[in-house]
């Protein structure tokens, strides 16, 4: 009988493990030789190995809301401070004695509403990659190749505008025509769609728009300071926020070089590259 049993352990398949993180996560791209076959357009991506479109995604964010604030002190992504800004606004109509109570709606009121309203419309567009599936490489390209649309009207409405790109003071906004309008609404449009795609792929980059939760998770995590090893969950965290500081940063030096329109052409371009890098991100590995 032991010997039956010893045979019989031999023979037994080896545990399915899991590939170590230092392995699986090193191949970040793939050079497919079916590029555009139905069955590889139609495979849900690794989110494990889409560091690098995350990464470029949170670069957008900084980049995009960069322009924005520069221009009307109003964030295109961050729809946390346009929401209380509204109820401050709402508020305001009872401060102060009756009859004397400003119940005017203030530009940067209305700016910051044209952010939130169209950045719920981005969001729902997002529900496109439901029905395609939200993982797939196909809806990745599409849904990235429309916020490089939307970029890139933005970029056509600021310079048709003729307004400047830099305010002077949230009292004096740079933009106040009606096309600066569309082009806050096509920049917030763009983050909307940005952030529920990026929450579709179920990664430690989150949203990849608001990194307010990013930074309590890493600070909470108790692996924070295990620097000698390779931590998902922080590591991913801290290039997220680093990428968006850098996207600010360098949103604010092109736009002081070539203007607002021509910032917005350079994201539109970026934006490009990212939709096509989606094509090339490995696959989940088939279950065994």
């Amino acid at each position: 009988m032991a010997t039956t049993a010893s045979i019989d352990k031999e023979m037994l398949p080896q545990p399915a493990l899991s590939t170590p993180y230092s392995e699986k996560d090193s191949q970040l791209w793939m050079a497919p030789t079916t590029l555009l076959t139905k069955s590889h357009l139609m495979t849900d991506v690794d989110g494990e190995r889409s560091t690098l479109p995350l990464s470029a995604y949170c670069f957008m964010t900084g980049y995009i809301d960069a322009v924005c604030f520069s221009a009307v002190f109003v964030w295109c992504a961050f729809q946390t401070g346009n929401t209380v800004q509204l109820s401050l606004a709402l508020a305001r109509l009872f401060s102060g004695p009756v009859g004397q109570r400003d119940t005017s709606f203030h530009l940067a009121d209305k700016q910051a509403l044209t952010s939130v309203t169209t950045f719920i419309f981005g969001a729902f567009i997002g529900r496109i990659g439901d029905r395609m599936g939200s993982k797939t490489r196909a809806w990745l390209f599409l849904g990235t190749f429309i916020q490089a649309l939307f970029t890139m009207s933005a970029a056509l409405c600021a310079w048709k505008s003729g307004q400047g790109s830099v305010a002077d003071s949230r009292g004096d906004p740079a933009w106040s025509n009606a096309l600066t309008y569309v082009a806050i609404a096509f920049m917030s449009a763009s983050m909307g769609l940005q952030g529920i795609m990026g929450k579709r792929v179920n990664t430690q980059f989150a949203t990849t728009i608001v990194l307010t939760t990013v930074w309590c998770e890493l600070m909470a995590d108790p692996k924070l300071f295990q620097l000698k090893r390779r931590i998902i969950s922080r590591d991913h965290k801290v290039i997220g926020i680093v990428a968006l500081f850098i996207g600010g940063f360098a949103g604010r030096a092109i736009l002081d070089k070539i203007g607002a329109a021509g910032a917005l052409g350079v994201g539109t371009g970026i934006r490009f590259l990212i939709s096509l890098w989606w094509l090339f991100v490995p696959g989940k590995a088939a279950k065994k």
